[in-house]
């Protein structure tokens, strides 16, 4: 499900305050700043910290 581009204009990470991107494939909201993964349920953005996903970290082997 499409979101809202005027939603999404207006959307910011609640952690670090960075704009979001919609990946509707996966329907999720993804943090450009701090890469944390926001779910979307029935159309509906979960704007909350502790039900985001954090970004899996890159060993440095």
């Amino acid at each position: 499900m499409a979101l809202d581009e005027r939603l999404l204009d207006i959307l910011v990470c609640p952690d670090c305050h960075e704009p979001v991107e919609h990946k509707e494939r996966r329907h999720v909201l993804v943090c450009t700043g701090c890469g944390l993964t926001y779910p979307v349920r029935d159309g509906i953005p979960v704007m909350l910290v502790d039900e985001a996903t954090r970004p899996r970290q890159r060993s440095s082997d």
